[in-house]
C-alpha cells in the first residue's frame, strides 16, 4: 500500500484527477542531447503519466552518457591526419576523445 491507501482506492482518487499510469515495457531509453551527445538508460523502468491530457514519462534504470562528435570534429582529424572520413569518425567513436584519435591515428 501506497502511503497507507489500498491501491485499487489510489487509482479511483487519481481517476477522479484526471491521472492514469501506464507502464511501459522498454529494453533501453535513449535521448539524444541538443550537442549531439546522448544520455542511454538500460534496463528502464518507464511509466507513462498522463494528468489532464498531459502526457509524462517517468524513467529509471542503469544511466551511461555517450558523448557526441562534431561534423568539425572529424574535419579536423582528416585535416591532420590524412585519414579517410570513414577513419576518423570510427576511431573518434573507439577513443571518445579527439585529441587521441588524432595521436591514434598519426603513429
Amino acid at each position: 500500500m501506497i502511503g497507507g491507501l489500498n491501491p485499487k482506492k489510489m487509482q479511483a482518487i487519481m481517476k477522479q484527477m484526471g491521472m492514469s499510469q501506464e507502464d511501459i515495457d522498454a529494453e533501453k531509453v535513449i535521448i539524444e542531447k541538443t550537442d549531439g551527445s546522448k544520455i542511454i538508460i538500460n534496463q528502464p523502468q518507464v511509466a507513462r503519466i498522463k494528468i489532464q491530457g498531459q502526457e509524462n514519462f517517468q524513467i529509471s534504470g542503469q544511466i551511461r552518457e555517450e558523448s557526441g562528435f562534431s561534423e568539425q570534429d572529424i574535419e579536423t582529424i582528416i585535416e591532420k591526419t590524412g585519414c579517410s572520413k570513414e577513419q576518423a569518425k570510427n576511431t573518434l567513436e573507439e577513443t571518445g576523445d579527439l585529441a587521441e584519435a588524432i595521436l591514434k591515428l598519426t603513429e
